[in-house]
């Protein structure tokens, strides 16, 4: 499996190696809150676990599932479906946490084998090939303890095993970083709008006396009272009105005759549309360059600043937002997804936080309930109701606001270009095409 390097089995690298066990089928039930429990769409494609989708267990139930309790250390494994062969590191974070059996635990011997060295290993360009020939060759489409165990490894010195550990998980590390700062400027500009335009925040306080804490030109911009409305008290002067009155453009992107391409301008479609900063470039789906060149002069290529929605099929309501400068290459988008431009380009970013309400994504979905065929059309999409507020308001959230996006989208551009570089380095440190010198500069001693 890797190239020249001499390899030995996983399981010799191992002091266990084993499987969870699904909670129901022993009769006990999941929880509210309690144990994390581990499933395998927790684990990503980037190799970290994500805790927002954990299951919960009792106490009594992960001491009787003892096999499966995870330590910090193990190696996960997911064994089946549509997420086969993906990898990841138990942190201390997530314990005490415990797994089922679509899951793989891999115990190592840490005199033999580096955790992050050995999910590199396992999530290679090459060690993934050769587990889906393997399940393609099998009547089961799946792997188990056995196959994991026979999966063939680098058979390198711990120090060096380390100092490959070390140089990738710098990467994924600032990654991750990155990821998280996102999440907390995201909380941000979301906590901004709530505040401006959902609670209301400086015309309650203005309405009441209180100082609304914010610097004099800003206070100046609200009123200091209410005025009922369609949508309940609205601050005064403010109207409710029809999003189709707000936009300069709502259109749709096309598929070409033939269908995708293996290259050219990557289209987005619904594995795209998944939040603020959160796009990836589809890596299946390319439109061809003179395809491309139609839709742009149609206005259906996307361009910074652009709210994107998806429109029809079980991902109705999705949302994602291009900041200025991003996407950094062309990119098209098909015809499930609807471009949303205002008139006026300050109040775009407005105009997403305000659709990316829950309510209003309900609302969305609301407009499929009367068709046969799941899916939103544009005289639904421009009668969606919309809070007015005057253009200096707007114009300010969109100015503090867009301080937080553009550090977003400069964190989204970077984790891209790292992610590039590792998944560059990744094979050819593991095959030995790369070989580091001196490697324990890298991890000392």
């Amino acid at each position: 499996m890797a190239g020249e390097a001499q390899t030995i089995l996983l399981n010799e690298l191992s002091v266990r190696i084993t499987k969870g066990t699904t909670p129901t089928t022993l009769g006990r039930p999941f929880v509210e809150k309690g144990i994390n429990f581990v499933k395998s769409e927790a684990i990503s494609a980037s190799g970290t676990i994500d805790p927002t989708t954990f299951a919960f267990i009792d106490e009594d139930t992960h001491a009787a599932l003892s096999r499966s309790q995870l330590q910090e250390g193990d190696v996960l494994f997911s064994m089946a479906g549509v997420y086969l062969g993906k990898t990841a590191v138990v942190p201390e974070s997530i314990l005490p946490a415990n797994t089922n059996q679509a899951v793989g635990i891999i115990r190592l011997d840490l005199t033999k084998a580096d955790p992050r060295f050995i999910h590199y290993a396992l999530s290679s360009p090459e060690c993934r090939s050769w587990v889906h020939r393997s399940v393609a060759q099998s009547a089961q489409p799946n792997f188990n303890l056995r196959d994991i165990g026979n999966l063939p490894i680098p058979a390198l010195p711990l120090v060096e095993q380390r100092a490959i550990a070390h140089i990738l998980g710098t990467l994924d590390d600032k990654i991750e970083l990155n990821r998280r700062m996102n999440e907390t400027l995201e909380a941000m500009a979301r906590a901004l709008f709530k505040s401006w335009f959902v609670d209301f925040d400086p015309v309650r306080a203005k309405s009441e006396g209180r100082d609304p804490r914010l610097p004099q030109l800003l206070a100046d911009l609200f009123p200091d009272s209410f005025e009922d409305s369609e949508l309940g008290k609205i601050p005064k002067e403010w109207e409710v009105g029809c999003l189709g009155d707000f936009l300069g453009e709502l259109v749709s992107g096309a598929r070409p005759k033939g269908g995708a391409v293996e290259e050219g301008v990557p289209s987005v479609g619904a594995e795209n549309v998944i939040g603020l900063g959160k796009y990836a470039f589809s890596k299946e789906k390319y439109v061809p360059r003179e395809f491309f060149e139609e839709l742009k002069r149609k206005g259906s290529a996307v361009r910074g600043g652009d709210v994107l929605l998806y429109k029809d099929g079980a991902q109705i309501g999705r949302k994602t937002y291009f900041d200025k400068g991003f996407p950094h290459c062309e990119c098209a988008i098909n015809e499930h997804v609807f471009i949303l431009r205002a008139k006026r380009a300050q109040e775009q970013r407005f105009l997403f936080f305000w659709l990316d309400q829950d309510w209003m994504t309900q609302e969305i979905i609301s407009l499929n309930s009367n068709s046969a065929q799941p899916g939103i059309n544009q005289g639904g999409v421009r009668g969606l109701p919309l809070l007015v507020a005057p253009g200096p308001v707007v114009d300010a959230f969109n100015r503090i606001s867009g301080d937080l996006t553009d550090r977003i989208f400069t964190n989204c551009i970077e984790n891209q270009t790292l992610a590039t570089v590792r998944d560059t380095l990744l094979p050819k440190l593991i095959s030995g095409e790369l070989h580091i010198e001196r490697p324990r500069r890298f991890v000392g001693g």
